[in-house]
């Protein structure tokens, strides 16, 4: 989860800073149940959304705060999947490379932050 500023010259994107991703979990069943499988954000999810991503067989990642100039490097392409009018905060589709994010949940129901109290 992330509202990209415009890109750079040379990059694909802007400022790549991951936002809290509880803030989306009212919305993430009915996007996993789409066809999202995977999505980056920082902090935990709720068990309604643990429940999603077993269900859907996807996966949350975890990206540290702070590091948003770093994580636009990796970013190859960028592009808006749905809902271009909402500019920044639409549906984004990146392609990475070397992108430093951690599994938090997978799709057997793991949860590094359960794990690592």
């Amino acid at each position: 989860y992330v509202g990209p500023p415009p890109a750079c010259p040379g990059r694909a994107i802007g400022s790549a800073g991951p936002t809290t991703s509880y803030r989306m979990d009212p919305h993430t069943p009915a996007l996993l149940s789409a066809g999202l499988k995977g999505m980056i954000g920082k902090g935990p999810r709720s068990k309604e959304v643990i429940e999603a991503l077993k269900r859907y067989r996807a996966v949350y990642f975890g990206a540290i705060g702070g590091i948003g100039a770093l994580l636009s490097r990796a970013i190859l392409r960028a592009e808006i999947a749905a809902y271009d009018e909402l500019g920044p905060e639409a549906l984004w589709k990146f392609e990475v490379k070397d992108f430093p994010v951690v599994v938090i949940n997978d799709s057997i129901g793991r949860d590094f932050y359960a794990e690592k109290k």
